[in-house]
């Protein structure tokens, strides 16, 4: 089966690039954004995954304004043979200068929302350490991930009105992924899991005056650290010139976290994470959250629109919520972002705070599959 892409000098096996090199049925290959308001007033979410095992491509586009509702829409379709068919119903994304510049659209449809966006990076390229999770000796993650800075522009319509997009006041992240992961139904059949069964998960991308920093923490049930990830990055006040990469990145030794949790919930109420070096020297970062974004809007843990599930042929869907009026022990609203002004004590910053804790976590005292913070 071959595509476009195959007439590019860019094969990593001896078959066409249609054919993926593992046979894991949860084989998966992403585009995630986000995009934020340097005020806090309002936080954009995008997702686009394909499935080639289950045959799936599908996306996701939600908004949600400070105080008001968080409105989302999904579309999933059949997976087109051509690898450079990124297009769900209404929803596009296009590569005008890949490394650099990506257009987003969606266009009118029964939600309320479209936009058209463009992300502009203002970082080079930042390839995250290989990911790999294990479930005994059966691998339940394993994925190469990089990350991209940078700025938006363009405007979003949503039911409550029009929001103009400025590389002036919005930032945001470019996350693309591959490799294997858990998602899409529920496999069936076998051995429960033997023991405590848990996930913890921490992503801080932060923006500096002149830098950038990233924090990628996984830990087990019991507070042990599975990945731990730190480093820093120059931000340049336009688009990078030169190699994709451009040889500045900084990886430190570790990244150390503390977080304090809204009572009742597993939602952090404030954090902080040290950047540990190579040398010992520690940088600890202060996280104010500021404004909330749920993950489910853009698919993530979402009972009915999660990743990879089969809807058919073409299917769209929306929703609207209220954040504020969530039931936050609910396992499909552990996963959030929070957009947070930060502070290392000289420096101030902003970002989001990516978590998702679910199951016990020893550190915070969570026993069950589902209880809070006392």
């Amino acid at each position: 089966m071959l595509n476009r892409l195959d007439d590019y000098p860019i094969h990593q096996t001896p078959e066409p690039i249609a054919h993926v090199a593992t046979t894991d049925r949860n084989a998966y290959d992403r585009s995630w954004f986000n995009g934020f308001s340097i005020d806090g007033e309002w936080y954009f979410g995008i997702a686009m995954g394909l499935y080639p095992h289950r045959g799936v491509l599908d996306c996701a586009f939600s908004v949600v304004r400070k105080g008001g509702l968080q409105h989302c829409f999904y579309a999933s379709r059949r997976a087109p043979s051509e690898r450079t068919e990124m297009q769900v119903g209404p929803f596009r994304i296009e590569l005008p200068e890949p490394m650099r510049r990506t257009r987003v659209v969606l266009e009118d449809n029964e939600s309320g929302l479209s936009c058209d966006l463009t992300f502009s990076t203002r970082t080079a390229a930042i390839e995250e350490s290989r990911q790999t999770l294990w479930s005994g000796a059966k691998r339940t993650m394993d994925a190469t991930r990089f990350d991209l800075f940078g700025r938006w522009s363009g405007t979003i319509r949503t039911p409550d009105g029009e929001i103009q997009v400025s590389e002036d006041t919005c930032l945001g992240v470019k996350d693309r992924s591959w490799g294997a992961r858990k998602l899409g139904e529920a496999e069936t059949g076998g051995a429960p899991p033997a023991g405590k069964v848990g996930a913890f998960f921490v992503w801080a991308p932060l923006f500096w005056d002149d830098h950038v920093s990233q924090a990628i923490i996984y830990d087990d049930v019991e507070g042990r650290p599975l990945i731990r990830e730190a480093l820093t990055a120059p931000l340049y006040d336009a688009e990078p010139g030169g190699p994709v990469e451009d040889g500045r990145l900084t990886r430190l030794a570790t990244a150390r976290h503390r977080i304090a949790y809204h009572p009742g919930t597993r939602l952090a109420r404030s954090a902080e994470i040290d950047l540990v070096g190579h040398d010992d020297t520690l940088r600890t970062i202060q996280f104010e959250p500021i404004l909330k974004f749920q993950m489910k809007g853009i698919g993530y843990m979402h009972p009915e629109w999660g990743h990879g599930f089969w809807k058919g042929d073409l299917a769209t869907g929306h929703e609207s919520f209220d954040p504020a009026a969530l039931d936050m022990l609910q396992a499909a609203n552990f996963h959030t972002q929070q957009v947070v002004r930060v502070s290392d004590g000289s420096r101030q910053g902003i970002g989001v705070l990516e978590q998702v804790v679910l199951g016990p976590y020893a550190p915070a005292g969570f026993t069950a599959m589902t209880d809070g913070a006392a």
